[in-house]
Order: structure tokens, then sequence, then C-alpha cells
């Protein structure tokens, strides 16, 4: 059932397994313990960071699939996306798996994108099980986005650093996991940012229209959920949330965290915090699945925010649309 942006699942698909792969910065992370594999270096044996970025995707989703007690046959599609020109990461990792394939570019909302359309397949009856996944490197999107690392350019403070990460979940109509039961999906909003260095101020509006939307379509407010989760606003763009929900007549309490704000630690000197589509997928594949099972968290709020810019864009001096996508998990 549908009512406007929001879908309301009748069958419930469930997260039956999930991995997720961290880089070497990252292990310094307070939610480390709870990332299944951390890099030691971030080439990983590869002659390039791009080659690095594909071998990640490549890794979480196999593994994804081997924890679940499945093959690659067994997967009816897989439902990926990545920072990259072309998502070159997402479509050159899907040459190893003989699987549909289905490309998503949603920026760093994708994880919650890649799930909330994963979870429309499986209800409806049309697939059994599918593997969605995202990951982004530092260097790689660096390198594209903004200034090569070589250069040695100063970051201004309102910058994020992009998490070196990623995630796979298979979601199945078969199986035990926590269940998928609401996906709202987000609008387009653009309030005439022009500074990618900002990400944080570019996509709270889109996260509040999302937010907005979600609590309207479901009768529900921030206080129906054990924890409301944003993905990578960093500490800047958590705080505008905060501010543009509260104008709004909701009240982000203390349920409410942001993974890029949290992920790394004051001492690393990444200003505002985290982003990347790899932050939200790396903290919800490690730290908030394994919470939601152990019934430590009952019923989350997962929103995924996105900057759908290009460098084209932005040296043609165009504004950043962003965009955020929401789906609640439950046990």
């Amino acid at each position: 059932m549908a009512k406007k942006q929001t879908i309301f699942f009748n069958n419930q698909p469930r997260i039956i397994s999930s991995y997720s792969i961290a880089g070497p910065k990252e292990k310094y992370s307070v939610f480390a313990p709870y990332f299944d594999l951390v890099l030691k270096n971030d080439l990983w044996d590869c002659s390039s960071y791009e080659m690095t970025e594909r071998k990640m995707l490549e890794h979480v989703i196999f593994n994804a699939i081997e924890r679940a007690k499945l093959s690659p046959q067994d997967i009816d599609a897989l439902i990926c996306g990545d920072l990259l020109n072309q998502i070159i990461s997402s479509s050159f990792a899907a040459r190893k798996f003989d699987v549909t394939y289905i490309g998503l570019f949603g920026a760093c909302s994708t994880m919650a994108e890649s799930l909330a359309v994963g979870a429309c397949l499986v209800d409806g009856g049309y697939f059994d099980k599918v593997a969605c996944a995202t990951a982004s490197h530092f260097s790689s999107v660096e390198r594209q986005f903004r200034m090569p690392l070589e250069l040695g350019t100063q970051r201004p403070p309102t910058a994020q650093w992009t998490v070196t990460g990623g995630g796979c979940s298979i979601v199945s109509n078969k199986g035990v996991g926590p269940k998928i039961t609401v996906a709202t999906f987000g609008k387009v909003a653009d309030y005439n940012v022009t500074d990618a260095n900002n990400m944080g101020a570019a996509m709270a509006p889109a996260a509040m229209s999302t937010l907005l939307a979600h609590f309207e379509n479901t009768k529900t407010t921030p206080d129906d959920y054990d924890l409301i989760v944003s993905g990578d606003l960093g500490k800047l763009g958590a705080e505008i949330l905060v501010d543009l929900m509260e104008y709004h007549g909701y009240k982000l309490g203390q349920n409410y965290m942001d993974c890029g704000h949290c992920i790394y630690t004051n001492g690393q000197h990444t200003f505002m915090g985290g982003s990347g589509c790899g932050c939200s997928a790396l903290m919800l594949n490690s730290y908030l699945i394994q919470k939601i099972r152990e019934k430590e968290y009952k019923k989350v709020l997962f929103m995924a925010t996105g900057a759908l810019l290009s460098t084209t864009s932005s040296f043609q001096g165009e504004s950043i649309p962003s965009i955020a996508h929401a789906i609640v998990i439950e046990n």
C-alpha cells in the first residue's frame, strides 16, 4: 500500500544478512569493533584507488551472500550504486556476479535507496532474494569531486571526510532477520547552496523534506522510534536538520544520530565528520543491524542523504540539489 511518498510493505521483507568493510582511518572509530573487515592500507593490493573501491564492493557483496548461506546463483538481483562517474565501481563489480543488475545513483543516499527499491521488488513477489550494496573510497572520491590529494589543498572548516567503507544487505521474503516495514522516497530539494565543501547545509533541507513526508504519511512522531538515523549530514548538517524540524513542530531528541557526525572521533581532524555513500552503508551493516538483531533497538528510521552534484555542475556555478530516502527497520 502506498500513500503519497511512502510505501507500507504488506509482507515486510527481511534483512537476512549483512556485511561491512572499512578503511584504515575508520579503524579508529568507536564503532570499529562492529566492522566485519578493516583494510590495512588504502590500496588493498590494487594499482589504483578506483580498483580498490570496486574490490571493496565485490567483497561485501560476496560475503553478505555467503553469510546468508547462499551462493551468487541464489540471488535474483544486485541493486548497487556508488559515487564515481557512470557508477563504475558498481557496474564493474557486477561483472563478477552472473545476476540481474540494477544500477542506482543516489549519491550518498544509495544505501537507503537500494534497500527501499529492493524491498519493493521482494514485497511485490517479483524477486525472492536481492543484494543491496554501496561503497565509497576517500581517495577516489576526492580526486573526482574536489582536488587531487597530491595538491595538498587546504580543507575549509565546513568540509567532511569521505568514508572509505561500504556494506551489503541481503533482502528476502524468506529467512530470519530485521524486517523492512516502510519506505519513504524523497523529493529533490535545492536551497541554492553552491559550496561543494558544505555538503551538510546542502543536504539538510532534503532530509527535512523526507522526514516531514514520512511523519505525515505514517502518522508517527520522532518519539515512535527507538532511533532515527541520518546518513552523512555531519555535525553542521545535523544541527541544521534539528533546527529545521523543530521549526516545523518535530523535536529530534536523544534518539537522533547522524552517521557522518559520529563515525569519526574528534581527534581525527575530519572537521564536520564523515560523508560518502560508504558512511551510512558501513554504519547500517555493522553497528545498527547488530543492535537491531540484539533488540537494543526495536524500531529504527534509517534515512540516507545524497548531494546530486558533479564537478561539471560545480564549475558552472550550479547549486547543489539533494535527496533523502528513508526506511523503517524493525525487529
